[in-house]
């Protein structure tokens, strides 16, 4: 009873952030995008909430460099398309290889075609008998809808992918149009693939878990399918997502429980963007970056392709001069040196060590009696 208290506490909570704000619904982008920066208060109370991140770096005056163009959003569709064509005939042919399917045909269910204020309810009762059956004939699911608790909140998500039934145990398929080019394809993209995979991947285990299954059932390889160089015919592979479900559990369930952030929080703050009739944000941009201020952020240079306020966030690090512009990797050597200044005097010695920074303050000097060394 009483976790009930509190998650109902947290839901009043985060609803008095967003005020009048409408919610922001969570889709797999952005859920995959909490495990890009797990350790950011600041996001984990803006998505909690249910904050538009996008639109309130707009109207700040810091719009972020996302979405796609409308050539790519064409190109992507005419790739899946290509790949699902005639009850995905075309991945039939992939999964063999990857997978080594051990028969020719397998059945398709285009859940799609149901209402949607069924296909929950439809995907639900698919996997059920999926997986009470457990045929070994495989079995296609296109577009499933599948959901996450996100602090309190129910989030649905759509996902344009195919879960693929073989010996017992579902594959999550993740179709994109990124290119691999002799074999290799752009990190970045592959590890932003990854972490949308995984969160299908959870919600499916959620799923299952749910009905009585074993959510093991559902397997850790995903089968990436892209373009091959530079025509359209594409190329699968298996991608494990573990890691990444780690992370994103960690950071789901630190959204879930929010009580350490919240309580650290002035009673009068809020992040309502106070929208007029039209949906456009009217309050003082200011008073929002006075708000913003208020929580701890833990900005890196990965932000700038992960979260809508990554420029708003930099911008504040420039300007404390923070250590968080020289990446993580860096920042956690640093070890609890905040800023560059703060490190700069530790390595030349006009800066005493604080307690427990003498460890990070000898490597710091060694580090400019080598870089002095080698100038000299």
């Amino acid at each position: 009873m009483s976790g009930l208290k509190r998650e109902g506490d947290h839901v009043h909570r985060l609803d008095a952030l967003r005020g009048t704000t409408p919610q922001q619904p969570h889709d797999a982008r952005a859920i995959a995008a909490l495990a890009a920066n797990p350790g950011c208060a600041r996001r984990a109370l803006m998505d909690g909430a249910g904050i538009d991140k996008d639109a309130a770096a707009r109207h700040l005056g810091f719009p972020a460099p996302f979405g796609q163009s409308p050539f790519a959003i064409t190109r992507g569709n005419m790739f899946e398309a290509l790949v699902k064509a005639d009850g995905c005939a075309e991945l039939l042919r992939m999964l063999r290889e990857v997978l080594g399917l051990p028969v020719a045909e397998v059945s398709y269910h285009d859940v799609e075609n149901v209402g949607a204020h069924l296909r929950h309810a439809h995907t639900k009762a698919l996997f059920d008998r999926a997986a009470r059956e457990g045929h070994d004939a495989g079995t296609l699911y296109d577009h499933p809808l599948l959901s996450l608790r996100i602090a309190g909140h129910t989030a649905y998500l759509e996902p344009d992918v195919v879960a693929f039934q073989l010996g017992g145990r579902f594959h999550i398929v993740e179709i994109k149009s990124f290119a691999v080019i002799d074999g290799q394809a752009d990190p970045a993209a592959v590890a932003a693939a990854a972490r949308q995979a995984a969160v299908y991947v959870l919600a499916l285990r959620n799923l299952l878990e749910e009905l009585g299954h074993d959510p093991l059932k559902v397997s850790h390889d995903v089968v990436l399918v892209c373009p091959e160089n530079f025509a359209n015919r594409p190329v699968a592979t298996l991608v494990d997502v573990r890691k990444q479900l780690a992370v994103l559990r960690r950071q789901l369930a630190r959204m879930t429980t929010l009580d350490r952030l919240l309580e650290g929080l002035p009673d009068d703050l809020s992040f309502d963007l106070l929208p007029d009739e039209d949906g456009r944000p009217t309050r003082p941009v200011a008073e929002l970056a006075d708000a913003l201020h208020r929580t701890t952020a833990r900005y890196a240079p990965d932000c700038l392709s992960t979260c809508d306020l990554c420029f708003f966030c930099r911008d504040e690090a420039r300007q404390e001069g923070a250590s968080d512009l020289l990446g993580r990797q860096v920042r956690d050597e640093l070890g609890g040196v905040a800023s560059v200044a703060e490190a700069l005097g530790l390595a030349d010695g006009s800066r005493d060590p604080a307690e427990g920074q003498e460890e990070i303050a000898r490597l710091l000097r060694n580090a400019e009696r080598l870089r002095r060394e080698c100038l000299n």
